[in-house]
């Protein structure tokens, strides 16, 4: 389930492009009002994604702008939903950076696809990362490789990106639902768009992810299918999806 969150800005502004840990931050709080603030300090899946501040572009006063925050736990986006309204009601400020808007809308959406010729793209870099125990399986160049994973990139193997992509995905949908599902294929064509490397500040520190963007295309696939990539759209593809990456969006279905 996702909430589409209409924000208006306050001032003419620029797009920030290192706003994302403020972002996150914010999200946390409007998580710790409405009862979920645990989430901040849980070890592992935090269960929720978000989209970029959209359309990527500087604003003028006034003008609309969007966030999309997506969750399969139905309870925590309906206490964000009750949470954001206050904000609207109360015509609270939200100041991500120098970035200032007031909430003006908020809509629930329900995540459902459909089983045939579905496309999904990504809206926010998946970040893979590949553990030092495979560096051998997977050919890492020895002068590349570092100590616990590396970043995947193109120049890597895809075997690798695919393995590590479908059983993330998998065992988050596992945790989730106290299953017992089996790694197994879950993609069927892939589109490469190109490699990111996003600066995130994470406890004060500045860091690099790499990360790349995709188009996902299913011509049919069965019903596991159908809920686990249903289960991912609202989870997040990929790792560090609690930071704004792996957001992604349904094209047809």
């Amino acid at each position: 389930m996702r909430l589409l969150i209409h924000l208006q800005a306050t001032k003419d502004q620029s797009y920030e492009d290192m706003y994302h840990h403020k972002l996150q931050g914010f999200i946390y709080g409007v998580l710790r009002d409405s009862g979920f603030g645990m989430l901040h300090d849980k070890e592992g899946y935090k269960f929720f994604s978000f989209s970029n501040i959209f359309p990527i572009k500087d604003m003028k006063e006034d003008e609309i702008a969007n966030l999309i925050i997506a969750s399969p736990n139905r309870e925590l986006i309906s206490s964000l939903e009750g949470a954001f309204h206050e904000f609207s009601t109360n015509r609270k400020g939200i100041n991500l950076g120098e970035m200032s808007f007031e909430l003006v809308k908020v809509k629930k959406l329900e995540t459902k696809l459909k089983r045939r010729d579905l496309r999904v793209l990504t809206a926010t870099p998946v970040i893979i990362r590949i553990p030092e125990r495979n560096y051998e399986r997977y050919g890492i160049p020895e002068e590349e490789r570092k100590p616990r994973y590396v970043y995947w990139r193109p120049k890597y193997s895809f075997e690798a990106f695919l393995k590590q992509l479908s059983e993330n995905l998998i065992k988050k949908f596992s945790e989730f639902y106290g299953s017992e599902l089996k790694n197994y294929d879950l993609f069927e064509q892939f589109v490469f768009r190109r490699a990111t490397a996003t600066k995130v500040v994470i406890d004060g520190k500045e860091y690099v992810m790499v990360g790349s963007m995709w188009e996902f295309i299913w011509s049919i696939m069965d019903e596991q299918q159908r809920r686990v990539i249903e289960f991912g759209l609202d989870a997040g593809f990929g790792e560090r999806s609690s930071l704004g990456f792996g957001f992604v969006n349904r094209v047809g279905g």
